[in-house]
């Protein structure tokens, strides 16, 4: 449990293989104890491509070590925050290049992201892929980052009347990736340099592609049904929720669970109740959770929160 203002934050990162051979997804969490700011990074390497566990690896390690870095002056870190993570992105990606330059047999590498950075109770993400950022608030669930898939264009169409919905929630191209970090020019970042304001009983969960197994209403499910328990039991319940369905084809799954609570809440106490119309009016959007059909499930888990260095 680490401190930062008002908000006392329960972290908690974990890690399955699913069905497939390796793990090419990455997590790191660091929210020491007594620190003004705490932070998490996801990555999940391109399945299919080349070396997707290394370049989920460069991608978490790049990150972790650029804001770990500056972390030691926090005020200025976060005055300078837009540009702080617009830059650790850049340098994640100049390391792919390298990566690739020095090992040709790895190239077409790429891999996601996701990093929610926190001061006191405010709350900062860098994001470039389809990793999904969201934020449960008041039994509601909401998508914070962009996703940068062609199943969030796919579903603008459909909503727009242009495409029937069973085509849409079958189409092909769900998957497909628009940005990515591979090495190359990074085709679109969402950054969020302005606060968004935490508030007790608000529960982040940063996941890479694997947690759309489920349905919003089962991740709704899981979240509520356990919020009055640790971040390490969250994650686990959510992990086995995917687990219980039992599909053949499962992603990797990695998730990072940042759980809020009032400074000087019983831990184990229930958090303030939040109405249904308090949402997070700072992202300006709530956006439909993407459903994978043909996503699978899970042999093993590993619920842990490290540290790495670069």
């Amino acid at each position: 449990m680490t401190t930062l203002g008002e908000l006392s934050f329960d972290v908690a990162t974990a890690l399955s293989l699913g069905a497939r051979e390796r793990q090419e997804d990455t997590v790191v969490a660091d929210f020491p104890l007594g620190a003004p700011m705490g932070f998490a990074v996801l990555s999940d390497g391109m399945g299919g491509h080349a070396c997707g566990d290394v370049a989920s690896g460069i991608v978490a390690t790049e990150l972790f070590s650029e804001l770990k870095l500056l972390s030691g002056d926090p005020e200025q870190m976060e005055r300078a925050i837009g540009a702080v993570l617009q830059d650790a992105v850049t340098a994640a990606n100049s390391c792919i290049r390298l990566y690739e330059d020095q090992a040709p047999n790895t190239e077409g590498m790429g891999a996601t992201l996701v990093a929610p950075v926190i001061f006191g109770a405010r709350l900062y993400w860098v994001s470039v892929g389809d990793s999904p950022l969201f934020l449960l608030r008041g039994g509601r669930l909401y998508r914070l980052n962009e996703d940068h898939s062609y199943a969030a264009q796919i579903d603008l169409m459909q909503a727009r009347g242009l495409m029937d919905r069973d085509v849409a929630q079958n189409h092909p191209d769900r998957s497909a990736l628009v940005s990515v970090l591979a090495g190359r020019k990074i085709a679109k970042v969402d950054c969020r340099a302005e606060p968004m304001t935490l508030k007790d009983g608000d529960i982040v969960l940063a996941a890479s592609d694997g947690v759309h197994t489920l349905t919003d209403d089962q991740i709704v499910s899981a979240l509520v049904n356990n919020r009055d328990k640790s971040g390490r039991q969250i994650g686990e319940a959510l992990v086995a929720a995917v687990l219980a369905e039992a599909c053949p084809d499962q992603d990797n799954l990695s998730l990072c669970i940042i759980k809020a609570t009032r400074r000087g809440a019983g831990q184990n106490g229930p958090p303030a109740r939040q109405s249904p119309q308090s949402s997070p009016s700072e992202t300006g959007q709530v956006v439909q959770i993407d459903r994978r059909a043909d996503h699978r499930t899970v042999r093993t888990i590993v619920s842990l929160t490290r540290k790495v260095g670069k």
